[in-house]
C-alpha cells in the first residue's frame, strides 16, 4: 500500500469524491422534505411513508454497488482491468431486470403495503400517489448503483460524483418547481416531488451506461458472472433485510403514534441517513483498497489500513456528533415549521447524536469486511443486532407508548452491537484471505 502518507493520500483520493455521492442524494432528499414540508404535516407524513417503502424495495439490492465493488476491486489489484469492467457490465443487466419486476410488482402490491405501514389512515393515500410515480424510478437508482460499483473497485469516485450531482441537480431544479407550481408549471404538490425524483434519475443512469459503452467493454449478458453476483448478493440481501426490518419496524410504529410523530421520525432518520452516507465515504475506500490489496495478495497492508481508516473515521464521527448537538435548536426548523413536528424531533435528537460516533467505528469496519467479501458475517451479525437488540425494544415501545424515545433506544442498541461484532471480527483477522476471485470467501465458511 506505500508509505503511510501515500496510503492517506490514495484513501482520501477516493473517500472525497465518493463523499460527494453519498451525501448529494441524503442532501437532495432533505432539501425534497423542505420543499414538500411547506405543504403541511400530512403531505410530509406521505413522503416519508412513500420514499421509505421505495428505499426498502431499491436498498435490497446494495450488492449491485457494494458486492460489485468487491469483485471489482479483487480483479483490479490483481491486475485484471478489462474484467473489472465487465462486472459493472453484468451488474448493470441485473440493474435492469430486477428493476424491471420491482416496477410490475410493487405497483400491484403499492395500495396493501402503504396501509399496513401508515396504519391505512389519510397518511396512506398520500404516500400511495407518491409511490405510484416513484416506482418508476426504481430500475434506474438501480443501475446507478452498479456504476458506483464498478467504478469504485477500479478506484475511480470522480466521474461517479458528476454523474450522481447531474441528476440530482435536475431534480432539485424540478421539484419546487413541481411542487409549488412556480414559473408556470403546473401546480403538482406532493406528486411533483416524485416526477421530479424520477426525472433526475433518468439522466444519472443514462451517464452510467454511456460509461460503459465508452470501455468498449462486452455489453453481452453472461449468466456465469451474473449467477457469483448473485451467490455474493444473498448475504448482502439479508443484511440489507435486516436493516430495513429495522426502519420499516420504526416507521410502522411511529406511524401509529400520529402525523407528527411519524414525519418527525423521518426527518431525523433522513439526517442520520445523511451522517452514515458521509461516513461511508471512508468505507467506501477501505472496501477499494482492501479489496485491492488482497486480490494482490498483499495481507499485512490490508490488516494495516483497516485500522487506520477505523481511526480516521471515528474522530470524522466524533466531531459530527458535536456539530449535530449544537444544532439542536436550529436544525429542525429548517425542515419544517410544524410546532408539532419540531416537538417530536426533540425527542429523539439525543439518541441520534449518540449513535454517530458508534457508527464511525462500525461504517469503517463494515467498509473493511466488504472489501475482503466478508459478506457472511455481516449478514449474520447485522440479523444478531436486530433480532436480539432492535426488535424487541421497537414492539415494546409501541405497547407501553414509549413513543419516539423508546424507537430510537433500540435504533441505538442495534447499532452498538454491530459495532461490537465488525470491531471483533476486524480483530480476529479472520477476513484477510488473499486472492482475485471474491468467492474464496465460500471456502472459509
Amino acid at each position: 500500500m506505500g508509505e503511510s502518507a501515500g496510503s492517506a493520500r490514495r484513501v482520501l483520493g477516493l473517500a472525497l469524491p465518493a463523499l460527494g455521492v453519498l451525501v448529494a442524494e441524503p442532501i437532495y432528499l432533505l432539501f425534497d422534505f423542505a420543499v414538500v414540508g411547506r405543504l403541511g404535516a400530512l403531505p410530509l407524513a406521505g413522503l416519508a411513508v412513500g420514499g421509505l417503502i421505495l428505499t426498502i424495495v431499491s436498498t435490497q439490492l446494495t450488492f449491485l454497488s457494494y458486492g460489485t465493488t468487491s469483485r471489482s476491486a479483487r480483479l483490479h489489484g490483481a491486475g485484471d482491468y478489462r474484467a473489472a469492467v465487465a462486472e459493472g457490465v453484468q451488474a448493470s443487466w441485473l440493474a435492469l431486470g430486477i428493476g424491471a419486476v420491482i416496477v410490475v410488482v410493487m405497483q400491484i402490491l403499492a395500495a396493501p403495503i402503504t396501509d399496513v405501514i401508515a396504519g391505512g389512515h389519510d397518511i396512506a393515500g398520500q404516500a400511495q400517489s407518491w409511490l405510484r410515480i416513484g416506482l418508476f424510478g426504481a430500475p434506474l437508482i438501480l443501475v446507478t448503483m452498479a456504476g458506483n460499483g464498478w467504478m469504485r473497485g477500479v478506484q475511480n469516485t470522480v466521474r461517479p460524483f458528476v454523474f450522481v450531482v447531474a441528476g440530482l441537480v435536475l431534480s432539485a431544479v424540478l421539484c419546487p418547481v413541481l411542487v409549488h407550481g412556480l414559473l408556470g408549471a403546473p401546480h403538482l404538490g406532493l406528486e411533483g416531488s416524485a416526477v421530479a425524483n424520477v426525472c433526475g434519475q433518468v439522466v444519472a443512469a443514462v451517464l452510467f451506461i454511456s460509461a460503459l459503452v465508452h470501455e468498449r467493454a462486452d455489453l453481452g449478458p453472461r449468466v456465469g458472472v451474473m449467477r457469483a453476483q448473485l451467490l455474493l448478493g444473498r448475504d448482502l440481501i439479508a443484511r440489507s433485510l435486516a436493516f430495513q426490518a429495522c426502519f420499516l419496524s420504526a416507521t410502522a410504529v411511529a406511524s401509529r403514534f400520529g402525523a407528527a410523530s411519524v414525519a418527525a421520525h423521518q426527518l431525523v432518520l433522513q439526517l442520520w441517513n445523511f451522517v452514515s452516507l458521509t461516513l461511508d465515504a471512508l468505507a467506501i475506500a477501505a472496501q477499494s483498497l482492501v479489496g485491492a490489496a488482497l486480490g494482490a495478495g498483499r495481507i499485512d497492508p490490508a490488516k494495516s489500513l483497516a485500522w487506520q481508516i477505523t481511526r480516521w473515521s471515528t474522530v470524522f464521527a466524533a466531531a459530527l456528533a458535536v456539530a449535530f448537538a449544537a444544532g439542536y435548536v436550529v436544525v429542525p426548523g429548517v425542515f419544517t415549521t410544524d410546532a408539532a413536528v419540531v416537538d417530536q424531533t426533540h425527542v429523539a435528537w439525543w439518541y441520534f447524536v449518540a449513535i454517530i460516533p458508534i457508527g464511525g467505528v462500525a461504517f469503517a469496519l463494515d467498509g473493511v469486511l466488504l472489501g475482503a467479501g466478508d459478506a457472511a458475517f455481516l449478514r449474520t451479525a447485522t440479523l444478531g443486532a436486530a433480532i436480539v437488540g432492535f426488535l424487541p425494544l421497537i414492539w415494546l415501545s409501541l405497547v407501553f407508548d414509549w413513543g419516539l424515545a423508546g424507537i430510537w433506544a433500540g435504533l441505538t442498541t442495534f447499532m452498538v452491537l454491530r459495532m461490537v461484532a465488525v470491531a471483533a471480527r476486524t480483530a480476529s483477522g479472520r477476513w484477510a484471505v488473499p486472492g482475485s476471485d471474491i468467492q474464496i470467501r465460500n471456502a472459509e465458511r
